[in-house]
C-alpha cells in the first residue's frame, strides 16, 4: 500500500528523514503507528482466524488504512472539510462597517452563507460582537465611552437591534436562531458552566443556531470575559467544537503588522502554540471592539484545548465561510497541536479570574510541571492576596513566571500558617485538616 511505501521511503533515505519538520515527523509517526495498529487488525480478525472471517472487521480495519493515508498526504488546512461543528465569531468593526451602524447587507451575507454551510451538515454557534457599537451608533456616540455604565446602556441598546437582525435574516432561510447571553461567573461555576454546555448542544441538537453574546449590559470589568475572541474560544471548548473561526477586517494574520511594514507576509498555516505568534501578533484593537490580533492568538490557544483548530480570516472575503469549508488557502490556520484536554480540565483552564497567587519553590515547580502531582503546603515559599476555600489561584515560580492554576483548599490565612510545612502537621498547626494538599492534582491545570 501506499503507507507502506511512505513508511520504507522514509527510512531509506535517512538524511531527508533527518530534515523534516516538527509537523511532519508527527505525520509521520502517526500513519505509522495507525498503519501498524491496522495490519495487526487484519492479522487477528482475518488471518488468524479464517474459520470467523468477519466481513465488518475487514471493512474497519482498510478503512483505518485508509483513514491514516490519507491524512498522512494531507496538510492540516485540507483537514478542514472533514469539520462538522464550527463556532464562528464576527468582530464589531465588521459588522457595523467600521462604526457606520449596523452593515445590514454584510450580516445577509454571512448569514446566507451560514445557511449553505448548514445545507452541507455544519453544526454552528455564531458569537458575535457588535452590540455597544451598534448601541453607539444609535445613541449618536462617536467614541467608546470609558465609564461602565454607558457601555452598559449602548449595550441595552444596540443589542436589541442586533439580534432582530439576525433573527430575520436566519429566517429568510428556513432556520431559528436563540440568543445566548454569557458572563464569566456562567462558566465560572461548574454547575452553570455544565447546564450552559446541555443548553447550547441542545439547540445544535435542534438545528437551531445559537447566537452568543457577552451579557455587556451586567458584566463589570472584574467578571469579563476580556473580548469577544476569547468567549468564543470558550464555546469552542464548551460545545467541543471542530473550529473556531475568527472573521476580522484583516485578511488573517502577518508575520508583522501590515499598517506600519508593507512588506509584511500573510501567514498562511502554522500551529496554535508557536512561541513565535505573541511577537508577530503585538499591538491592539480598534476604537470600537477590545480585541487586536494577540486577543486571536490566545483564543486559537485557548480553542485548542479541546482539540479546536483555528481560523483568523477577512471577513469582507468574498464567501469566506464557503471557501474555508472547501478547503480553499485563505486566511491564517492555526491548528491544535496539543491532545485534547479531559472536560474538567478545559473548564479549570477556562477560568479567567484569580483570587491570588501561591510562589512555588523549585522542587514543587518540578513535581507539578513534569510529575503532574498535587501542590503539597511544603512546596510553597509564599501566599499572596486574599483567597479562600475553592477559590481560582496561580502557581508561580520564584521569578513570578506562571505555572499552572487550580482551585485551593484553603483559605489565605490559614495556607500562610501551613506553607512550608509537612502535611501531616496541617491538624496540629490549624487544629482541622480538610486535605492533605494545597490543590489536588484534579483541581490543577498547567498554563
Amino acid at each position: 500500500m501506499r503507507m507502506m511505501a511512505f513508511c520504507l521511503s522514509s527510512f531509506k533515505n535517512l538524511s531527508s528523514f533527518q530534515n523534516l519538520s516538527s509537523f511532519q515527523y508527527l505525520s509521520f509517526f502517526q500513519a505509522s503507528f495507525g498503519y501498524f495498529l491496522s495490519v495487526t487488525y487484519l492479522w487477528r480478525y482475518v488471518i488468524i482466524r479464517p474459520i470467523h472471517n468477519d466481513y465488518n472487521a475487514l471493512k474497519i480495519a482498510v478503512r483505518a488504512v485508509s483513514s491514516y493515508e490519507q491524512k498522512a498526504t494531507m496538510s492540516k488546512r485540507e483537514l478542514i472539510p472533514q469539520t462538522k461543528r464550527w463556532v464562528v465569531k464576527i468582530g464589531s468593526a465588521l459588522l457595523t462597517n467600521d462604526g457606520r451602524g449596523l452593515d445590514a447587507k454584510a450580516i445577509a451575507g454571512w448569514v446566507a452563507q451560514m445557511a449553505k454551510l448548514r445545507l452541507q451538515g455544519i453544526e454552528l454557534v455564531l458569537v458575535s460582537s457588535g452590540a455597544v457599537a451598534a448601541g453607539m451608533r444609535r445613541l449618536g456616540w462617536s467614541s467608546r465611552p470609558t465609564e461602565t455604565h454607558q457601555l452598559q446602556a449602548a449595550a441595552a441598546v444596540g443589542q436589541m437591534s442586533l439580534i432582530q437582525t439576525y433573527e430575520v435574516e436566519f429566517q429568510r432561510y428556513g432556520l431559528l436562531t436563540a440568543q445566548v447571553l454569557l458572563d464569566h461567573d456562567d462558566l465560572s461555576s461548574r454547575q452553570r458552566y455544565l447546564n450552559a454546555r446541555s443548553t447550547l448542544k441542545a439547540l445544535v441538537d435542534l438545528k437551531v443556531v445559537p447566537v452568543i453574546n457577552e451579557n455587556d449590559t451586567v458584566v463589570t470589568d472584574e467578571i469579563r470575559f476580556g473580548d469577544n475572541d476569547t468567549l468564543g474560544a470558550l464555546v469552542a471548548n464548551l460545545i467541543d467544537a471542530d473550529l473556531l473561526v475568527i472573521l476580522t477586517d484583516q485578511k488573517g494574520m502577518y508575520d508583522s503588522d501590515p499598517r506600519s511594514n508593507p512588506d509584511a507576509k500573510l501567514l498562511s498555516e502554522i500551529a496554535a502554540d508557536d512561541p513565535r505568534l505573541e511577537q508577530m501578533a503585538g499591538g491592539t484593537g480598534g476604537a470600537l471592539g477590545r480585541g487586536g490580533m494577540i486577543t486571536k492568538v490566545r483564543a486559537a490557544r485557548v480553542a485548542a484545548r479541546s482539540g479546536a483548530d483555528t481560523i483568523i480570516v477577512g471577513g469582507r472575503i468574498e464567501d469566506a465561510l464557503l471557501k474555508i469549508a472547501a478547503g480553499e488557502n485563505i486566511g491564517t490556520f492555526l491548528w491544535a497541536e496539543q491532545q485534547p484536554q479531559a472536560a474538567r480540565k478545559r473548564w479549570l483552564s477556562g477560568q479567567l479570574q484569580t483570587r491570588g497567587t501561591l510562589v512555588l519553590d523549585d522542587g514543587a515547580v518540578r513535581v507539578v510541571r513534569e510529575l503532574g502531582k498535587s501542590l503539597l503546603p511544603v512546596g510553597v515559599k509564599e501566599v499572596r492576596g486574599d483567597f479562600t476555600r475553592g477559590d481560582m489561584v496561580i502557581c508561580a515560580d520564584a521569578e513570578g513566571r506562571e505555572i499552572a492554576r487550580g482551585l485551593v483548599n484553603y483559605h489565605a490565612d490559614e495556607a500562610r500558617k501551613i506553607i512550608g510545612k509537612p502535611s501531616s502537621q496541617i491538624l496540629a498547626i490549624l487544629g482541622y485538616q480538610d486535605d492533605n494538599e494545597l490543590i489536588h492534582r484534579d483541581n490543577l491545570v498547567l498554563s
